[in-house]
């Protein structure tokens, strides 16, 4: 399935994006760049994090416009926790507002969602948001939303290899039947195929901890722009982007006749 995203020129004119390849299946989008948003506009960080809910917003709509199947976000890692009390506070403050605004809209547009990471000593009443909001949506089909939660990609890899040693460790396992797909059947994000395309706003360069295993063959895209200010047409531009690239997964392109 080809992509075709129209946006108006300077003249007013629709353009499509080039590219040779298909829109991609899984996209995942570390968004950066709240504080300092907010840090040049002499803001508090928090009215940073109060518009980065705001992008969230239109990458979601623009996904679902786009026919993307799954977008999963970064939205809170495990070294999150080492930020100043309040400004942890305010984040998860921000998630259960979304869940209580934002869910029932998401359900009603076809949206499931899924939380990855790690649920051990999360409050109570966050935990309960977390399991009714992927009981309501767990049917819908329109587009997967993964939000990635006290998320550490280590931490993901530690926990799904105590599980598999447990299972060796107890006689239901041998050690050679650990391959790839074993430990992919382990890891928080089981079911959910490798994302093809990862974009990072505000302009840094790294993966921070994120989707380390499932990122062994995806594409990357870099946006200057911090995550308050990404919207259609800069996810517009990132898919052009990796549409037209040439995706060998480690072998050789052969050439046409």
């Amino acid at each position: 399935m080809s992509l075709r995203i129209s946006r108006l020129n300077e003249q007013g004119a629709a353009s499509t994006p080039s590219g040779h390849g298909s829109i991609p299946k899984h996209v995942a989008i570390i968004m950066d760049g709240n504080g300092r948003w907010a840090k040049k506009r002499s803001l508090p960080r928090s009215i940073g994090h109060s518009r980065g809910v705001e992008a969230v917003r239109r990458t979601v709509g623009a996904a679902l416009e786009f026919g993307i199947e799954y977008l999963t976000l970064y939205s809170f890692s495990s070294e999150n926790w080492s930020r100043p009390k309040e400004e942890v506070g305010y984040l998860l403050n921000l998630l259960r507002r979304f869940a209580q605004r934002d869910v029932a809209e998401l359900h009603q547009q076809g949206v499931r969602i899924r939380i990855v990471g790690d649920r051990e000593n999360l409050a109570p009443d966050i935990v309960d948001l977390i399991e009714r909001s992927e009981a309501l949506t767990r049917d819908n089909t329109a587009l997967q939303l993964v939000v990635a939660f006290n998320y550490g990609a280590r931490d993901e890899l530690a926990r799904a290899m105590r599980r598999i040693a447990e299972q060796v460790k107890a006689g239901l396992l041998s050690p050679g039947e650990i391959d790839s797909a074993l430990i992919d059947r382990h890891l928080d994000t089981a079911g959910i195929p490798d994302p093809d395309l990862i974009i990072r706003t505000s302009g840094e360069q790294r993966l921070s901890n994120f989707l380390l295993w499932q990122s062994a063959y995806a594409e990357f895209v870099f946006v200057d722009e911090p995550w308050p200010e990404f919207d259609r047409e800069l996810f517009a531009n990132a898919i052009r982007a990796y549409m037209a690239r040439d995706r060998r997964f480690g072998g050789v392109a052969v050439p046409t006749a």
